[in-house]
């Protein structure tokens, strides 16, 4: 494996290889779904997966790595010495592959993700052995000696909402300026080898379920990028290839749950009312392109310490946003379902990303919303029945999860005898110390709503 120096304007490269750095080093280097951010002129890494020689197994990898990047881009270029520019250390807590590493303030946060142990296969044969992670993790670093450290550790553990892996963890600004990050969509329901549709918000204050919208076009991590509007106070994110549940043939919207590759470019936005919606663009990726590729910003334009482009505050009509690097090729929609994967391959192209302000650009919007709901009463109440009413517009599945105030799953299951319109019935909370449950129903795999129910 090779550290690769890309310079886009010249279009040269060059390379270093990993084989000498230490052996913890190269083999978590060369691993795939990482955990990373960058932070001024250090890079953390965090996990991952791969083949560990050392441990003759496919690991994921309970490491923290710092890189100095200007430096190694020196190195790599001039051809000298490029281990003085790493620090790494071990903890459980980084054992991790698939979630996403952001910053809010001071605090490092490590959200959702898995530990996945031995050879991958898509037909779910027992080569591995998988657990979700299922929180938000926080901590401080100190990169300023000759070895790292973590301070600060604390987390957050939610089973329904944050059961989540190769999403995209979008950077936001939120309707009242503060920063944050927004989990789109991601990877598998609890109940069901489905995408999750619904965003969730974290900010410095928690993690917030937005399950009154759900996301259509894209559930998949890929190339994305967040654009603010401060003179609209619009928050926009767009979304470039990828995996989805859903896509356009035509002008109708196709359910898939085989969760095809696709070719859309979409967009949600977030007014400054808090309201979300989603757009297809009428413009598509070249080809089945965008999943598992990052999106690259161009840090010459006005931008948040979270990489979010400040709109408003360029002047250029036409200016480039960033690249899109790396992902997956695939020459067909579903080839993990028809045992082709032999045909899907490393993207090997660069592309180069401009907004046109003002430019003619179809798009449509996607009406789909989640109206569904249900309410629960007494609440507060003082007996382990409460009586649950809801209206279903149609009859299908609906599954149910109780969880306490720590994110534990109490209790899960089915919910049978149901009808097209207003359902009446009691519920059964689990009879615990938990002074507080919380009651999700999901209905087709679909839409999720959540209630919290106090006991007395």
């Amino acid at each position: 494996s090779n550290i690769i120096v890309i310079d886009v304007a010249t279009q040269q490269f060059w390379t270093a290889s990993l084989n000498t750095l230490s052996t913890n080093l190269k083999e978590q280097l060369q691993a795939t779904n990482m955990n990373f951010y960058q932070d001024e002129d250090a890079l953390y890494v965090i996990g991952g997966y791969a083949f560990s020689e050392s441990q003759n197994d496919h690991v994921t990898f309970d490491k923290l790595t710092s890189i100095q990047v200007p430096n190694l881009i020196d190195a790599v270029i001039n051809g000298t010495s490029i281990t003085s520019n790493f620090k790494q250390i071990a903890n459980p807590i980084f054992q991790n592959t698939g979630g996403q590493l952001g910053k809010i303030g001071n605090e490092f946060y490590l959200i959702g993700g898995q530990v996945f142990t031995g050879r991958y296969n898509p037909m779910n044969n027992p080569t591995f052995v998988q657990n979700y992670v299922n929180k938000v993790q926080k901590f401080t670093i100190d990169n300023t000696g000759t070895q790292l450290s973590i301070a600060n550790y604390s987390f957050v553990e939610d089973l329904v909402h944050l059961h989540r892996r190769d999403y995209n963890l979008v950077p936001q600004v939120f309707p009242n300026g503060e920063e944050g990050y927004t989990i789109s969509s991601g990877v598998f329901q609890i109940n069901a080898d489905l995408p999750f549709l619904y965003p969730v918000d974290i900010k410095a204050s928690g993690y917030f379920p937005q399950t009154e919208f759900n996301q259509y076009l894209s559930n998949y991590h890929s190339a994305k990028v967040g654009l603010y509007d401060g003179a609209d106070n619009k928050m926009h994110n767009l979304f470039f290839g990828g995996i989805s549940r859903y896509y356009y043939d035509g002008t109708n919207l196709v359910q898939d749950d085989n969760v095809p590759f696709v070719k859309t470019i979409s967009r949600t936005s977030r007014l400054s009312n808090g309201d979300l919606s989603e757009y297809k663009l009428a413009v598509e990726m070249p080809n089945l392109k965008g999943a598992g590729a990052e999106f690259i910003p161009n840090k010459n334009l006005p931008h948040y310490t979270n990489e979010v482009i400040k709109l408003s505050e360029i002047t250029a009509t036409e200016f480039v946003i960033g690249h899109i690097y790396g992902g997956i090729d695939s020459p067909s929609i579903n080839p993990f379902s028809n045992n082709e994967t032999n045909t899907t391959s490393a993207g090997a192209t660069i592309y180069e990303v401009k907004l046109i302000k003002n430019g003619v650009l179809g798009q449509s919007r996607i009406e789909e919303k989640n109206d569904f709901t249900f309410t629960v009463s007494p609440n507060p109440t003082k007996e382990n029945a409460v009586s649950i009413q809801f209206y279903l517009p149609y009859v299908a599945t609906l599954d149910y999860f109780v969880t306490n105030e720590s994110g534990q799953l109490l209790d899960d299951g089915e919910i049978d005898g149901l009808k097209q319109g207003n359902n009446s019935m009691t519920f059964n909370l689990v009879n615990s110390e938990d002074k507080m449950q919380c009651i999700t129903f999901i209905l087709d795999n679909k839409f999720y709503c959540t209630k919290k129910v106090i006991i007395n």
